[in-house]
Protein backbone atom coordinates (compact mmCIF):
# COMPACT_ATOMS: atom_id res chain seq x y z
CA UNK A 1 0.00 0.00 0.00
CA UNK A 2 1.33 3.33 -1.16
CA UNK A 3 2.28 5.77 1.21
CA UNK A 4 -0.10 8.30 0.60
CA UNK A 5 -2.68 5.66 1.19
CA UNK A 6 -1.66 5.24 4.89
CA UNK A 7 -4.25 6.57 7.37
CA UNK A 8 -2.05 9.12 10.29
CA UNK A 9 -1.73 7.15 13.52
CA UNK A 10 -3.21 9.83 15.02
CA UNK A 11 -7.05 10.93 13.68
CA UNK A 12 -7.99 14.61 15.14
CA UNK A 13 -11.94 13.68 13.97
CA UNK A 14 -11.90 10.55 15.87
CA UNK A 15 -13.28 12.12 19.51
CA UNK A 16 -12.31 8.38 21.24
CA UNK A 17 -8.92 7.94 20.20
CA UNK A 18 -6.16 7.74 22.28
CA UNK A 19 -2.18 8.37 21.80
CA UNK A 20 0.39 6.67 23.36
CA UNK A 21 2.07 8.08 26.72
CA UNK A 22 5.53 8.75 24.82
CA UNK A 23 4.45 10.74 22.23
CA UNK A 24 2.38 12.96 24.54
CA UNK A 25 4.91 13.47 26.63
CA UNK A 26 7.45 14.20 23.49
CA UNK A 27 5.26 16.63 22.07
CA UNK A 28 3.99 18.18 24.55
CA UNK A 29 0.00 17.21 23.40
CA UNK A 30 -0.74 15.50 25.91
CA UNK A 31 -2.30 17.88 28.54
CA UNK A 32 -4.16 19.58 25.61
CA UNK A 33 -5.52 16.67 23.95
CA UNK A 34 -6.73 15.04 27.03
CA UNK A 35 -8.89 18.21 27.82
CA UNK A 36 -10.07 18.57 24.38
CA UNK A 37 -11.14 14.57 24.33
CA UNK A 38 -13.22 15.14 28.10
CA UNK A 39 -14.47 18.64 26.78
CA UNK A 40 -16.39 16.51 23.23
CA UNK A 41 -17.23 13.69 26.20
CA UNK A 42 -18.86 16.41 27.77
CA UNK A 43 -20.93 18.39 25.71
CA UNK A 44 -22.33 14.84 23.76
CA UNK A 45 -23.50 13.88 27.48
CA UNK A 46 -25.23 17.30 27.38
CA UNK A 47 -27.00 16.91 24.50
CA UNK A 48 -30.15 15.12 25.56
CA UNK A 49 -33.61 15.35 23.83
CA UNK A 50 -35.62 17.34 24.92
CA UNK A 51 -37.81 16.03 27.56
CA UNK A 52 -42.05 16.09 27.45
CA UNK A 53 -43.36 19.67 28.16
CA UNK A 54 -46.15 18.02 30.45
CA UNK A 55 -43.79 15.24 31.91
CA UNK A 56 -41.45 17.78 32.99
CA UNK A 57 -43.68 20.30 34.91
CA UNK A 58 -43.50 23.17 31.70
CA UNK A 59 -46.77 25.15 30.76
CA UNK A 60 -47.50 26.74 27.81
CA UNK A 61 -47.39 30.78 27.72
CA UNK A 62 -51.05 31.54 29.05
CA UNK A 63 -53.18 33.68 26.44
CA UNK A 64 -53.20 37.17 26.85
CA UNK A 65 -55.32 39.33 28.81
CA UNK A 66 -56.85 42.61 27.73
CA UNK A 67 -58.45 45.21 30.50
CA UNK A 68 -61.48 46.29 29.50
CA UNK A 69 -62.88 46.28 25.98
CA UNK A 70 -60.46 45.39 22.98
CA UNK A 71 -61.70 48.74 21.09
CA UNK A 72 -59.15 48.74 18.18
CA UNK A 73 -60.18 45.13 17.74
CA UNK A 74 -63.75 46.11 17.79
CA UNK A 75 -63.19 49.25 15.72
CA UNK A 76 -61.36 47.07 13.32
CA UNK A 77 -64.26 44.50 12.84
CA UNK A 78 -66.56 47.05 12.27
CA UNK A 79 -64.81 48.64 9.54
CA UNK A 80 -64.90 45.62 7.85
CA UNK A 81 -68.00 44.87 8.02
CA UNK A 82 -68.81 48.71 6.33
CA UNK A 83 -66.42 48.43 3.63
CA UNK A 84 -67.64 45.20 2.93
CA UNK A 85 -70.82 46.46 1.82
CA UNK A 86 -69.97 49.72 0.66
CA UNK A 87 -67.54 48.13 -1.68
CA UNK A 88 -70.84 47.26 -3.60
CA UNK A 89 -72.55 50.00 -2.93
CA UNK A 90 -75.12 49.64 -6.12
CA UNK A 91 -75.95 46.11 -5.15
CA UNK A 92 -76.22 46.53 -1.21
CA UNK A 93 -77.81 50.50 -1.25
CA UNK A 94 -79.29 50.96 -4.52
CA UNK A 95 -81.22 47.77 -5.16
CA UNK A 96 -83.30 47.63 -2.17
CA UNK A 97 -83.81 51.54 -2.98
CA UNK A 98 -84.87 51.06 -6.76
CA UNK A 99 -87.46 47.84 -5.88
CA UNK A 100 -89.23 50.42 -2.95
CA UNK A 101 -89.82 52.35 -5.65
CA UNK A 102 -90.86 50.16 -7.97
CA UNK A 103 -93.55 48.94 -5.50
CA UNK A 104 -94.45 52.60 -4.68
CA UNK A 105 -94.66 53.36 -8.51
CA UNK A 106 -97.48 49.80 -9.16
CA UNK A 107 -99.60 50.59 -5.92
CA UNK A 108 -99.93 54.15 -6.61
CA UNK A 109 -100.55 53.16 -10.51
CA UNK A 110 -102.86 50.26 -9.02
CA UNK A 111 -104.48 52.55 -6.68
CA UNK A 112 -105.51 55.25 -8.90
CA UNK A 113 -109.28 56.37 -9.38
CA UNK A 114 -110.10 53.38 -7.12
CA UNK A 115 -111.00 53.50 -3.02
CA UNK A 116 -107.20 54.82 -1.98
CA UNK A 117 -108.01 55.23 1.61
CA UNK A 118 -106.07 53.17 4.11
CA UNK A 119 -107.38 54.96 7.66
CA UNK A 120 -108.73 58.01 6.23
CA UNK A 121 -105.32 58.49 4.67
CA UNK A 122 -104.09 58.03 1.15
CA UNK A 123 -102.78 54.80 0.35
CA UNK A 124 -99.24 55.76 -0.53
CA UNK A 125 -99.49 57.76 2.73
CA UNK A 126 -100.28 54.59 4.57
CA UNK A 127 -97.65 52.32 2.10
CA UNK A 128 -94.27 54.46 2.60
CA UNK A 129 -93.42 53.81 5.93
CA UNK A 130 -93.74 50.02 5.81
CA UNK A 131 -91.80 49.88 2.39
CA UNK A 132 -89.15 51.94 4.22
CA UNK A 133 -89.39 49.69 7.06
CA UNK A 134 -89.33 46.28 4.46
CA UNK A 135 -86.26 47.37 3.04
CA UNK A 136 -84.56 48.05 6.31
CA UNK A 137 -85.26 44.88 7.58
CA UNK A 138 -84.53 43.10 4.79
CA UNK A 139 -81.12 44.86 4.82
CA UNK A 140 -79.91 44.59 8.12
CA UNK A 141 -80.46 40.66 8.28
CA UNK A 142 -78.47 40.25 4.91
CA UNK A 143 -75.88 42.21 5.53
CA UNK A 144 -75.20 40.40 8.95
CA UNK A 145 -76.44 36.84 7.89
CA UNK A 146 -74.68 36.62 4.31
CA UNK A 147 -70.99 38.30 6.31
CA UNK A 148 -70.20 35.54 8.80
CA UNK A 149 -71.68 33.29 6.34
CA UNK A 150 -68.91 33.88 3.46
CA UNK A 151 -66.60 34.01 6.49
CA UNK A 152 -67.69 30.45 7.36
CA UNK A 153 -68.06 28.86 3.93
CA UNK A 154 -64.37 30.53 3.05
CA UNK A 155 -62.60 28.77 5.46
CA UNK A 156 -61.43 32.16 7.15
CA UNK A 157 -63.37 31.70 10.73
CA UNK A 158 -60.11 31.88 12.25
CA UNK A 159 -59.90 35.34 11.25
CA UNK A 160 -62.25 36.46 13.92
CA UNK A 161 -61.30 33.46 16.06
CA UNK A 162 -57.66 34.52 16.10
CA UNK A 163 -57.49 38.27 17.51
CA UNK A 164 -58.53 38.81 21.03
CA UNK A 165 -61.99 39.85 21.00
CA UNK A 166 -64.11 38.49 23.33
CA UNK A 167 -67.97 36.85 22.48
CA UNK A 168 -69.44 40.14 23.26
CA UNK A 169 -67.23 42.10 20.64
CA UNK A 170 -67.65 39.83 18.03
CA UNK A 171 -71.41 39.88 18.52
CA UNK A 172 -71.21 44.01 18.66
CA UNK A 173 -69.10 44.18 15.14
CA UNK A 174 -71.55 42.70 13.18
CA UNK A 175 -74.26 44.17 15.00
CA UNK A 176 -72.91 47.50 14.22
CA UNK A 177 -72.41 46.71 11.09
CA UNK A 178 -75.99 45.56 10.12
CA UNK A 179 -77.29 48.50 11.66
CA UNK A 180 -74.96 51.15 9.80
CA UNK A 181 -76.33 48.89 6.74
CA UNK A 182 -80.15 49.02 7.40
CA UNK A 183 -79.77 53.20 8.47
CA UNK A 184 -78.41 54.03 5.58
CA UNK A 185 -80.75 52.05 3.20
CA UNK A 186 -83.66 52.96 5.28
CA UNK A 187 -82.72 56.84 4.86
CA UNK A 188 -82.22 56.69 1.39
CA UNK A 189 -85.55 55.24 0.50
CA UNK A 190 -87.32 57.67 2.68
CA UNK A 191 -85.62 60.82 0.46
CA UNK A 192 -86.61 59.01 -2.42
CA UNK A 193 -90.27 58.33 -0.74
CA UNK A 194 -90.72 61.74 -0.31
CA UNK A 195 -91.59 63.30 -3.80
CA UNK A 196 -94.04 60.48 -4.08
CA UNK A 197 -95.98 60.79 -0.50
CA UNK A 198 -94.94 63.67 0.98
CA UNK A 199 -94.00 61.48 4.10
CA UNK A 200 -92.55 64.03 7.00
CA UNK A 201 -91.71 62.66 10.57
CA UNK A 202 -94.52 63.20 12.99
CA UNK A 203 -92.87 61.63 15.64
CA UNK A 204 -89.16 61.60 15.56
CA UNK A 205 -88.48 59.21 18.68
CA UNK A 206 -90.75 56.88 17.44
CA UNK A 207 -88.73 56.73 14.13
CA UNK A 208 -85.33 56.63 15.73
CA UNK A 209 -86.54 54.08 18.86
CA UNK A 210 -88.46 51.42 15.97
CA UNK A 211 -86.17 51.35 13.27
CA UNK A 212 -82.98 50.78 15.06
CA UNK A 213 -84.89 48.14 17.17
CA UNK A 214 -85.86 46.59 14.10
CA UNK A 215 -82.18 46.64 12.79
CA UNK A 216 -80.67 45.06 15.91
CA UNK A 217 -83.33 42.43 15.69
CA UNK A 218 -82.95 41.66 12.27
CA UNK A 219 -78.80 41.70 12.70
CA UNK A 220 -79.43 39.03 15.72
CA UNK A 221 -81.28 36.76 13.43
CA UNK A 222 -79.16 37.45 10.59
CA UNK A 223 -76.16 36.25 12.53
CA UNK A 224 -78.12 33.91 14.20
CA UNK A 225 -79.24 31.86 10.94
CA UNK A 226 -75.25 31.82 9.50
CA UNK A 227 -74.18 30.32 12.86
CA UNK A 228 -76.72 27.69 12.00
CA UNK A 229 -76.36 27.39 8.15
CA UNK A 230 -73.77 25.40 7.09
CA UNK A 231 -74.32 26.19 3.08
CA UNK A 232 -76.30 29.17 1.06
CA UNK A 233 -78.70 26.90 0.67
CA UNK A 234 -79.89 26.92 4.08
CA UNK A 235 -79.76 30.68 4.70
CA UNK A 236 -82.45 31.04 1.52
CA UNK A 237 -84.47 28.42 3.45
CA UNK A 238 -84.65 31.15 6.82
CA UNK A 239 -85.00 33.97 4.02
CA UNK A 240 -87.93 32.51 1.82
CA UNK A 241 -89.96 30.87 4.50
CA UNK A 242 -89.19 32.74 7.78
CA UNK A 243 -88.60 36.15 6.91
CA UNK A 244 -90.47 36.70 4.03
CA UNK A 245 -93.69 35.27 4.98
CA UNK A 246 -93.30 37.63 8.59
CA UNK A 247 -92.58 40.86 6.42
CA UNK A 248 -95.39 39.99 4.41
CA UNK A 249 -98.22 39.27 6.95
CA UNK A 250 -97.19 42.37 9.49
CA UNK A 251 -99.08 45.04 7.29
CA UNK A 252 -96.66 46.09 5.57
CA UNK A 253 -98.67 46.56 2.24
CA UNK A 254 -102.59 47.10 4.05
CA UNK A 255 -104.12 47.26 7.81
CA UNK A 256 -104.40 44.42 9.89
CA UNK A 257 -107.58 45.25 11.03
CA UNK A 258 -108.84 44.12 7.64
CA UNK A 259 -107.51 40.35 7.99
CA UNK A 260 -109.28 37.22 8.18
CA UNK A 261 -109.07 35.27 11.52
CA UNK A 262 -106.91 33.63 12.63
CA UNK A 263 -104.57 35.44 10.45
CA UNK A 264 -105.64 38.65 12.17
CA UNK A 265 -104.68 36.87 15.47
CA UNK A 266 -101.49 35.27 14.38
CA UNK A 267 -100.44 38.80 13.91
CA UNK A 268 -100.29 40.06 17.55
CA UNK A 269 -97.61 36.99 17.74
CA UNK A 270 -95.62 38.84 14.47
CA UNK A 271 -92.57 41.49 16.44
CA UNK A 272 -92.52 42.38 12.75
CA UNK A 273 -96.18 44.06 12.82
CA UNK A 274 -94.86 45.83 15.86
CA UNK A 275 -91.90 46.90 14.43
CA UNK A 276 -93.61 47.82 11.36
CA UNK A 277 -96.62 49.20 13.40
CA UNK A 278 -94.86 51.26 15.93
CA UNK A 279 -92.42 52.90 13.03
CA UNK A 280 -95.89 53.90 11.09
CA UNK A 281 -96.40 55.96 13.91
CA UNK A 282 -93.88 57.94 13.71
CA UNK A 283 -94.34 59.33 10.23
CA UNK A 284 -99.08 59.11 10.19
CA UNK A 285 -99.19 59.61 13.93
CA UNK A 286 -102.06 56.05 14.52
CA UNK A 287 -101.16 53.16 15.23
CA UNK A 288 -103.09 49.92 15.57
CA UNK A 289 -101.88 48.52 18.76
CA UNK A 290 -100.83 50.75 21.78
CA UNK A 291 -97.23 51.95 21.70
CA UNK A 292 -96.14 50.53 25.51
CA UNK A 293 -96.66 47.10 24.05
CA UNK A 294 -94.77 47.05 21.16
CA UNK A 295 -91.99 48.99 22.39
CA UNK A 296 -92.05 46.48 25.27
CA UNK A 297 -91.98 43.57 23.31
CA UNK A 298 -89.85 44.66 20.97
CA UNK A 299 -86.93 45.27 23.26
CA UNK A 300 -87.45 42.19 25.39
CA UNK A 301 -87.16 39.89 21.37
CA UNK A 302 -83.86 42.14 21.00
CA UNK A 303 -82.11 41.64 24.61
CA UNK A 304 -82.96 37.70 24.25
CA UNK A 305 -81.71 37.95 20.79
CA UNK A 306 -78.34 39.44 21.69
CA UNK A 307 -77.85 36.77 24.81
CA UNK A 308 -78.21 33.67 22.50
CA UNK A 309 -75.83 35.14 19.85
CA UNK A 310 -73.34 36.12 22.98
CA UNK A 311 -73.84 32.71 24.21
CA UNK A 312 -73.04 30.88 20.46
CA UNK A 313 -70.06 33.20 20.48
CA UNK A 314 -68.90 32.57 23.50
CA UNK A 315 -68.94 28.16 22.35
CA UNK A 316 -68.11 28.79 19.31
CA UNK A 317 -71.10 27.10 17.70
CA UNK A 318 -70.35 26.25 14.47
CA UNK A 319 -67.35 27.91 14.26
CA UNK A 320 -64.43 26.07 15.33
CA UNK A 321 -65.56 22.70 13.70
Amino acid sequence: MGRHNRRPKVCPQDQYIDVSADRRSADGLGVAWRLAKRGRRAQMTGMRDLTDSASAGINPPEPRHYPGPNWIGLRALYAKEVRRFMKVGMQTVGAPVVTSLLYMLVFSVATTGARAQAGGLPFVVFLAPGLIMMTVLNNAFANSSSSLLQLKMQGLTQDILTPPLSPGELTLGFLLGAVTRGVLVGMVTWLCVIPFAGLWAAHPWAIAYYGLTACVIMALTGILAALWAVKFDHLATVTNFVIMPLTFLSGTFYSVARMPEPFRTASRFNPLFYLIDGFRYGFIGRSEQPLALGAGFVLILAVVLGLTVWRLFAVGYRLKT
